[in-house]
């Protein structure tokens, strides 16, 4: 992995996703320079100058830039926003075939122009496509990484804090496996304020009716906020912005990231959604959170759900 100059992201695809985290990225002083690249080359020149006029606001300078594929030489992390978005009433396993074309277009594209930094994928439907990358870029699996169930985990420790009257910064929980609907709460060490929620519901029987009426809102958020406004943005862009902070800083902290697992749960050779140790190289490692058997049992389906629409496709070759 060559050393960056500097902390430079390219930033690929500025739809509502791409420009929230370009938004966060500036707001936050997270990155020296951002390079922005879209199809829409009008549209991208008006969000350089936007968030270039916002700069001085800053906590520091972000240069932003209208970026180009050789961006990509010297940048430390290529963010993929690009692609087909979803629409109201499709899951996002249902955007594969689109996004897989445009994804194979892409990766070869910033490869060819000497990238040799981390990948960070935040296009649907994610664990695929972030698989998808590592395949397509030959990059190490540590240096690719997938948004994962970084913005459910922010979802659900939200609602659990409202539902107990604490910050959700004083509540932890994860959700874990697909980021979409086959997604589950690790309910067995999650914490409310340092109390378990296991002894929680020890005490009373009846708060589990309530927590998995919390989950079922946290994993059906996306599609509520579809259909209210077209598309999910602020809480996915901070959520990259997270990531790409704990990377350039060097943060060694856990994150609910799509991650390769290599044994982890009993499962090899696929990307899902789990805690892992997040530093200036990547991944150092996923972390291994100790289900029950119920929820070993969910994460089990939420492995089969992906790999019967990622198995095929490269079984098939393509």
């Amino acid at each position: 992995m060559k050393v960056s100059a500097g902390n430079k992201v390219v930033l690929i695809g500025a739809g509502d996703v791409g420009v929230a985290y370009a938004y966060a990225l500036v707001n936050q002083g997270i990155c020296d320079h951002l390079a922005i690249i879209d199809i829409d080359e009008r549209k991208t020149e008006g969000n350089v100058m936007d968030l270039n006029h916002g700069v001085v606001w800053a906590p520091s300078r972000t240069k932003v830039t209208r970026g180009t594929y050789a961006d990509c030489e010297d940048a430390a992390l290529v963010v993929l926003c690009a692609g087909a978005a979803q629409k109201p009433g499709e899951t996002r396993l249902q955007l594969v075939d689109k996004n897989m074309k445009i994804f194979k277009s892409i990766v070869d594209d910033v490869m060819a122009n000497g990238f040799d930094g981390i990948f960070l994928v935040a296009t649907n439907p994610v664990d695929i496509l972030t698989y998808a990358t590592w395949k397509f870029s030959g990059l190490p699996a540590h240096r690719v990484i997938g948004s994962g169930t970084v913005l459910d985990t922010a979802r659900f420790r939200y609602m659990l804090g409202e539902y107990f009257e604490v910050s959700p910064m004083s509540v932890h929980a994860y959700i874990v496996g697909e980021h979409g609907d086959s997604e589950l709460p690790v309910l067995s060490s999650a914490n409310i304020a340092g109390v378990g929620l296991r002894r929680r519901l020890e005490k009373n029987p009846e708060l589990h009716d309530e927590l998995e009426a919390i989950f079922v809102r946290t994993r059906d958020a996306a599609y509520e906020i579809i259909d209210a406004k077209g598309s999910t943005s602020y809480g996915i862009g901070m959520g990259l912005a997270r990531i790409t902070r704990a990377i350039f800083q060097n943060q060694e902290v856990a994150l609910p990231v799509s991650a390769l697992l290599r044994g982890e749960y009993g499962h090899e050779d696929i990307y899902i959604g789990t805690p892992a140790i997040v530093n200036r190289k990547g991944i150092r490692r996923v972390v291994e959170l100790e289900l029950d058997d119920y929820e070993a049992e969910q994460f089990n389906k939420s492995v089969a759900t992906l790999r019967e629409i990622q198995d095929p496709f490269w079984k098939d070759g393509e």
